[in-house]
């Protein structure tokens, strides 16, 4: 992960965004980064990445549900967080920021919303909101079926993830 996140940041990347969530990961990608000279390149963590049925068109357009042996579905739940458990997303916050994270990511936004309100209120960090294809499908299908105008109900909505406390969506 060093090596790719300095990779990353001569080959002129800004952010570089470690997905996996591994406890120390951002400190390792920290000091690779500042280690090689790209102490100006930035780190956004995926602090609280919550296991969710939101992903659910990304992984299908993707063809990359989790899979089990023999083919049988399998989740992801052995790394990303219960959806009932606010308080991890504290504990990763802080280990993150202590390591070194320059923003602070909650994935997905709209069921999360009191998590990002929660992040904001707690650290100065900026924090990211990742609107996922989940909660995207759901708003272009109502609007599709002519239940929702999408030129009202696509802005109200990045509003609110905004209103929580979402520095970038």
């Amino acid at each position: 992960w060093g090596k790719m996140a300095v990779a990353q940041a001569k080959a002129g990347f800004d952010l570089i965004g470690p997905s996996d969530m591994m406890d120390g990961r951002v400190g390792y990608i920290r000091e690779s980064l500042d280690a090689g000279g790209y102490t100006n390149t930035g780190i956004l963590s995926y602090t609280a990445k919550y296991a969710s049925a939101f992903y659910g068109p990304f992984r299908d357009a993707l063809d990359s549900a989790p899979k089990a042996a023999d083919d049988i579905p399998a989740d992801k739940k052995t790394y990303q967080m219960d959806p009932a458990n606010k308080d991890e997303a504290l504990i990763e916050a802080e280990l993150d920021t202590a390591e070194g994270a320059d923003m602070l990511m909650v994935k997905p936004a709209l069921n999360y919303l009191d998590v990002i309100h929660l992040l904001r209120s707690q650290f100065a960090l900026p924090i990211a909101a990742y609107h996922v294809s989940g909660e995207c499908a759901m708003l272009i299908a109502a609007c599709r079926n002519g239940w929702l105008e999408y030129e009202k109900a696509m802005p109200e909505t990045l509003l609110s993830i905004h209103r929580a406390g979402a520095d970038i969506i």
